[in-house]
């Protein structure tokens, strides 16, 4: 695999969307001591520079074929970037607190195309048992469009309610039940329905703004690694 340096050091400081950044502390397997690292995770790249306003990172871990564990020593708040297979190096990063330290794990833990592939995949197996699920929807008409269409059906007006007093004691056995609205009209439609009319456009347009801004950053730029 060929990394394009030049195309990949720009991507690190470009506009494109950021997904954590942060100051961490990094362990290399030759340095054994702590450096505080400046990192920036977007998608499945993690970038560190020595300071925050650094134009070139000093580096980039793919995180694929990885997994994130918490380390096997006595350091606070320290985790591990393990990859596996032989001659695979790992990095140690410590954060300053529990907190940071786990939003930190969840992040990487999710930046890697199979996670993203996983979660698509159980996704689409719950949209498929929701659209055999019908949902329930309520729509209420406005009075004044209820008795509109009764006049015009040949229907007479309702009648006012008596005005005399009744003893609420003396009630049918079934007066428990609330009665129907008369202008309540129920219909059923299929969470399929429900999505291609709600979700799909919002869907579309989040995809849009993300994507069109990678493009706009990349458009006259070679690809960032070339296999």
């Amino acid at each position: 695999m060929k990394i394009n340096e030049k195309n990949l050091s720009a991507y690190s400081t470009s506009t494109s969307p950021v997904d954590k950044e942060g100051w961490l502390c990094k362990r290399g397997e030759l340095n054994k001591g702590y450096q505080k690292r400046w990192f920036v995770l977007k998608g499945n790249l993690l970038f560190y520079f020595d300071r925050k306003s650094d134009k070139e990172p000093l580096g980039v871990v793919i995180l694929e074929g990885c997994s994130i564990e918490l380390a096997e020593n006595d350091d606070q708040f320290s985790f591990k970037i393990i990859f596996h297979g032989p001659n695979n190096r790992s990095y140690i990063l410590g954060a300053d607190s529990q907190e940071s330290m786990e939003q930190w794990m969840k992040s990487l833990a999710c930046a890697s195309y199979d996670y993203m592939k996983f979660m698509v995949a159980d996704l689409q197996r719950q949209l498929k048992e929701l659209e055999e699920t019908p949902v329930r929807v309520t729509l209420q008409v406005p009075n004044n469009q209820v008795t509109k269409k009764k006049e015009s059906s040949g229907q007479s007006s309702p009648q006012p309610p008596p005005r005399g007093r009744n003893n609420p004691f003396n009630k049918p056995v079934n007066s428990h039940q609330s009665p129907q609205r008369k202008d309540i009209v129920s219909f059923r439609k299929t969470f399929k329905e429900l999505h291609n009319q709600l979700g799909r456009p919002i869907l579309r347009d989040r995809n849009e703004w993300r994507f069109g801004l990678m493009k706009q950053e990349l458009k006259t730029q070679e690809p960032l690694i070339t296999l």
